[in-house]
């Protein structure tokens, strides 16, 4: 049984587009905020010198993201009145188990068709004047052009309506998602 979270909404795109920035400013709106998983995981791993990481095991690191991804999920009741905005969602996981060729067992599979968001996803272009690498981030200019493409492509064949922001200023941005949500601000 899929019951649609119409509350939750996902913010994705790929590295370095500004989610957590525009996470950060929706917050100061009292919205409910879900931090991205992936890099949790990736502090927790190196501190714990785990080989659950995208330059490591990769496959690893895609069953870590995946659990904390549906555990994110689940930390929001069906009842809840208030809206969330979510840094990634469980497809984010998905897309990057594609990328890597990795087949999802059926199992997680029927668990991802029954875990649902608001149908509409925000999703951040790349903009290389505001990208950067870090000690967590090390894709390159090439792998995040990709990862938003790919990104796109798992959103649209979950059948979500996939809503660009435009790159602007952080209030711009705030601005477009809120009207988008049809919310006053």
């Amino acid at each position: 049984m899929n019951l649609r979270k119409n509350n939750c909404y996902v913010i994705t795109g790929g590295p370095g587009v500004g989610k957590t920035t525009l996470l950060n400013e929706l917050s100061k709106y009292n919205f409910k905020i879900v931090p991205e998983d992936a890099r949790e995981i990736i502090k927790q791993e190196i501190e714990n010198d785990g080989d659950g990481l995208p330059w490591k095991d990769k496959e690893h690191y895609t069953y870590l993201m995946l659990d904390k991804a549906f555990e994110s999920y689940k930390s929001v009741h069906h009842n809840e009145i208030e809206t969330y905005f979510f840094d990634r969602g469980i497809l984010d996981a998905i897309c990057y188990a594609d990328m890597i060729g990795l087949k999802i067992p059926n199992d997680i599979e029927k668990k991802v068709r029954n875990s649902l968001y608001n149908k509409k996803v925000f999703i951040l272009p790349p903009w290389k004047e505001i990208y950067h690498t870090d000690s967590e981030r090390k894709q390159d200019w090439e792998e995040a052009l990709l990862t938003f493409e790919k990104m796109k492509e798992t959103y649209l064949n979950y059948e979500y309506k996939i809503i660009e922001v435009p790159k602007d200023t952080i209030e711009n941005r705030v601005a477009f998602v809120l009207n988008s949500i049809n919310r006053n601000h």
